[in-house]
């Protein structure tokens, strides 16, 4: 019954994006100062634009980012149940970017596009979330200066943003691909 409403390939997908919402809500819960942003929300959004079908390589990456978000709220960040963040539309604004970088490597799901997909992630997200940071006014002043301390202050962040990206992104592209290699129904339907 379930196959008749989602294909084999389209639920593994949808585990592996969980799978990886799950591991960031886990992460963040055990507060690990030292792994701040070291999270999968890159890897999310290049595997999601990768693998999934146009209209869902969007909407199921995002949805899971924001379930994870709300579950943050409650257990980490404010310790109520939130829909929204302040600042948040910085960081979903961010996300969306690092979907349309994932169709690069959607074409050729290569090592050489998956890295520099990476690295274009990394400076979305730094440039989109701290530039949200300083227009909020509450950290730095609204100067270049102040900008430049807010992207400054942020460098330690972001390293652990690529690192995250790309450990969970070669779990996500690795492991799919290799199941994708043994287990034919996994594999694109060809028209």
């Amino acid at each position: 019954m379930l196959k008749k409403f989602i294909s084999p390939r389209s639920l593994t997908l949808i585990l592996f994006v969980l799978a990886a919402a799950l591991s960031r809500v886990l992460f963040s819960v055990a507060s690990l100062s030292t792994l701040a942003n070291f999270t999968p929300i890159g890897a999310m959004a290049l595997f999601g634009r990768a693998y999934f079908p146009r209209g869902k390589a969007l909407l199921f990456p995002l949805l899971t980012l924001w379930i994870s978000d709300v579950i943050l709220c409650r257990v980490n960040a404010y310790h109520e149940w939130r829909l929204f963040y302040d600042g948040f539309i910085w960081v979903y604004l961010a996300f969306v970017l690092m979907v349309l970088v994932g169709r690069y490597v959607e074409a050729n799901k290569s090592v050489g596009r998956f890295v520099s997909s990476v690295v274009l992630c990394m400076l979305i997200h730094w440039v989109m979330t701290d530039t949200g940071v300083w227009l909020s006014g509450t950290m730095y002043p609204m100067t270049l200066a102040g900008w430049v301390a807010c992207m400054v202050a942020a460098i330690p962040f972001e390293f652990n943003f690529i690192m995250g990206t790309t450990i969970y992104g070669f779990a996500m592209f690795g492991g799919f691909g290799w199941l994708q290699s043994r287990v034919v129904s996994l594999r694109p339907a060809v028209n």
